[in-house]
């Protein structure tokens, strides 16, 4: 499960790093034209404002970060609040964006949705606990 954990975490973080990358530094570049090469989802949702589209990239480079961290520190604790952190921002922001779909093309809906619904699974796939080994299922309880 560890490696399903670290994948998360790897992924998590090239995705905060890309789109808190793009936001933070080339904002009016990102309300333009994000995602690329699937359309643009942010231009088409109100008036462009570079304080919000900034404060999201911070946001999303501060999970990566956090991300990062948690690759070189791998605990399940760690996973577990890196997991809560993704989590409640995945689903929240899925969470709205499902609720306005009502200007998006319909190619443009469905791909916003898969690609907030795959943010939220990494965030998810943190939460599962680790299998304990089988040594440890059967080393009695003091001795864990």
């Amino acid at each position: 499960m560890r490696r399903l954990h670290s994948f998360a975490l790897a992924f998590s973080a090239l995705l905060g790093l890309f789109v808190g990358g793009w936001a933070y530094i080339a904002p009016q570049s990102f309300y333009d034209s994000f995602p690329g090469v699937l359309g643009s989802w942010v231009s088409v949702d109100g008036p462009y404002n570079e304080h919000l589209i900034r404060d999201v990239g911070a946001m999303y480079l501060a999970l990566a970060a956090a991300s990062v961290g948690g690759l070189i520190w791998r605990s399940a604790v760690v996973f577990r609040v890196l997991g809560l952190a993704w989590s409640l921002f995945g689903g929240l922001h899925f969470a709205y964006h499902a609720g306005h779909l009502e200007h998006m093309s319909p190619a443009s809906a469905v791909g916003e949705m898969v690609a907030l619904g795959i943010s939220l699974a990494l965030g998810i796939v943190l939460l599962i606990p680790e299998r304990s080994s089988t040594r440890e299922r059967s080393a009695p309880a003091h001795d864990r």
